[in-house]
């Protein structure tokens, strides 16, 4: 698409967070050079944005401002429509990485979440001209250090840290509006920022305060890591030819080539007051992950007539004259110029964002909790004997298996402790005493397996090493443990051809390795079968009769503009999770195909769907050559010989039985 030839005239503009630090700077711009143009600010007055912020903009009569989140959906529909909004320019997130890694949910649900009520409300309203959406260069994860090409915008997103993946999950959302309802989007991807009013958590902003208190300047690890820094003014000039200029649907990096090592960010600091380096540096403790390097190809916009203006040195000077003249514009901000804050911006505890950031359960809740008004009463319910301990809470099969236990009156309890803490999963069999352990947990990846081949560490730590410890916990304890596992280990081979109905047996070796996700589950399952205590249920697929859950494969394929037409093994959970508690009643042990017989094809079931819920349902395939080129890791297409499961279990209904009845049927649209 060509650049248009008109600058884009935008009337009444909604800028959210926009008493944040660049927010502030792109809202008082405008406001400065443009008396024409309405602006409505929008900020919630979180820790790291003041009111004050927006003081060069307080009196002038084309600015409003508006306490608010964009978490609240009636108030975003009110304003689009109250204030006649044409342009909104988001800026609103939770950007400090470093608390993302103690405050994950609250990332997600600012972030991506906020983003979401957004985009829905321009959806509703359908006034919308432009829709700015700030992003970020983390985005892109990490760049090599050897390479002098920085990533352009049309470079694959592989966020490495809590913070960067809601945004590159707001970006998907961004996308994904402009795709399916014409939302006219732009995004922009920038640079770290420095300038005045910028909250202390950040590395600039607090080696001067700290320097100007005579106090040591915290350097993460060795120092070595390179960022590309942009003035605050250049910033927001920026955002003012992006908001002019900027081609719908378009992404453009704001960035430049300029690179320093936090260490030279230090010394330079530390040459303005006058001190040494050697003598001011303090080296501690590095984050649980700390890209070494973003770096940004800036062509295309300078293509739209930026240019960066504010030198290094000049703005550095600019930024510590600011701060020493403004010593306590944020008021006491002792906890932020920490090594390591951890500001509190949620009123989830640290047990609750490690198991977000895991996907571990971090809550103990009882049968008896869940059903204080469900007129069970406890010897009804424990009259089985059984009693469930379940890890995967937040996940999709153990929030399913939760509410199986409830119908059934299975007494349960969801584990507490972390997976690889044997320690506390010792303590969670003493206190629940339960007569059987299911595990659900595990990292699939987010959104999906690709996120596992840039979280290797990460991956083993939750599918090999916990899964393990728990499998050894529970033979010390004479526990049976179910553990959900996966039928992703195998592809289609020379013995096992597509289409030949000859699936893969459960003595047969994975042979699948092209995804990093699919290895570690193999390697674990390996290993499981040292433990005699192991039920080992292979999962393909999952598919529910809740069509509205995006993890249900047909939810997936539903959504997608084109797919893949391959013949797979599937489970379909309202089947076979009822299957599953029978089977540790009847102590099955040992590896077991957990899928229903035979194979579907996606073509298959999307017909379907298209017979049942939407005749006017249309879908395109592509085939796998073209899937590579938009996914990271290859997936796994095979088939599984399920006869092992259906002869425990005769009235087990094949595939395209079992969708039809669970599925298909249950939803019917009439």
């Amino acid at each position: 698409m060509a650049p248009v030839t008109e600058p884009y005239a935008p009337r009444n503009i909604l800028i959210t967070g926009a008493a944040g630090f660049i927010a502030s700077h792109v809202t008082n711009r405008l406001i400065k050079n443009y008396p024409h143009y309405k602006i409505v600010a929008l900020d919630k007055l979180d820790y790291c944005s003041s009111i004050k912020n927006l003081r060069p903009s307080q009196t002038s009569p084309n600015f409003r401002f508006i306490k608010g989140d964009i978490i609240s959906a009636d108030l975003i529909n009110y304003l689009l429509v109250a204030e006649e909004i044409d342009t909104i320019m988001h800026f609103a997130a939770q950007t400090h990485v470093d608390n993302s890694f103690g405050n994950s949910f609250e990332f997600t649900n600012n972030n991506i979440y906020g983003t979401h009520v957004l985009l829905e409300a321009c959806k509703v309203t359908q006034r919308i001209k432009r829709f700015i959406h700030v992003s970020t260069d983390e985005v892109y994860g990490e760049t090599d250090l050897e390479t002098d090409i920085g990533n352009p915008e049309a470079s694959q997103l592989l966020p490495t840290n809590p913070y960067s993946a809601t945004k590159a999950g707001a970006e998907m959302l961004v996308m994904a509006y402009h795709r399916s309802y014409g939302l006219p989007t732009i995004t922009t991807r920038g640079n770290n920022v420095y300038g005045p009013n910028q909250y202390p958590e950040k590395l600039i902003p607090k080696f001067i305060l700290l320097a100007m208190k005579g106090e040591k300047l915290p350097i993460h690890g060795n120092g070595s890591n390179v960022r590309s820094y942009l003035y605050s003014e250049d910033v927001a000039e920026a955002f003012e030819v992006i908001l002019h200029k900027g081609v719908i649907g378009h992404v453009y990096n704001i960035g430049t080539k300029k690179e320093r090592r936090v260490l030279d960010v230090a010394g330079d600091i530390c040459k303005l007051f006058g001190s040494t380096p050697k003598e001011a540096i303090d080296f501690v403790q590095d984050r649980p992950f700390n890209d070494q390097r973003y770096f940004l190809d800036d062509q295309k916009l300078k293509k739209l007539g930026w240019q960066e203006s504010t030198p290094w040195e000049e703005g550095l000077k600019k930024t510590m004259d600011w701060y020493i003249q403004n010593p306590d514009w944020w008021g006491d901000v002792s906890a932020a110029l920490d090594p390591h804050p951890r500001i509190s911006v949620a009123t989830h505890s640290n047990e609750d964002s490690w198991f977000f950031q895991y996907g571990f359960s971090r809550f103990t809740r009882t049968c008896s909790e869940l059903n204080k008004d469900g007129g069970l009463q406890r010897d009804q319910r424990n009259q089985q004997g059984l009693k469930f301990l379940i890890y995967g809470r937040t996940g999709w099969i153990g929030g399913l298996l939760g509410k199986l236990c409830k119908e059934k009156g299975i007494e349960f309890a969801y584990g507490s402790g972390r997976l690889e803490d044997r320690r506390s999963l010792i303590e969670d069999i003493k206190q629940v005493r339960p007569t059987h352990v299911f595990n659900s947990a595990g990292v699939t990846g987010r959104p999906n397996v690709d996120w596992c081949e840039s979280h290797k560490v990460e991956t083993i730590r939750a599918n090999v090493v916990g899964t393990l410890t728990l499998a050894d916990v529970c033979k010390e304890h004479n526990l049976l443990l179910m553990n959900f596992a996966t039928g992703c280990i195998f592809e289609y081979d020379n013995e096992h051809p597509l289409g030949s109905g000859v699936g893969f047996k459960e003595e047969d070796k994975p042979n699948f390795i092209g995804s990093f996700y699919s290895k570690t589950k193999a390697m674990v399952e390996e290993l499981l079968r040292e433990y005699p205590n192991v039920c080992t249920l292979r999962v393909r697929m999952p598919i529910s009769s809740d069509l509205s859950n995006p993890r249900n494969f047909i939810t997936k394929i539903s959504r997608y503009n084109k797919v893949v037409n391959i013949p797979n093994s599937m489970t379909v959970l309202d089947e076979l999770l009822p299957i599953s508690i029978e089977m540790a009643k009847r102590d099955c042990r040992g590896i077991w195909n957990f899928t229903n017989p035979g194979v579907v094809s996606h073509n298959e079931i999307l017909e379907m769907y298209r017979e049942y819920i939407d005749p006017k349902f249309k879908w395109e395939n592509f085939d796998l050559e073209e899937q590579a080129k938009v996914i990271v890791a290859p997936r796994s297409n095979n088939e599984l010989d399920a006869s092992k499961l259906k002869k425990e279990f005769p009235e087990l209904l094949s595939i395209k039985e079992s969708i039809l009845k669970f599925v298909f049927e249950a939803n019917k649209k009439t």
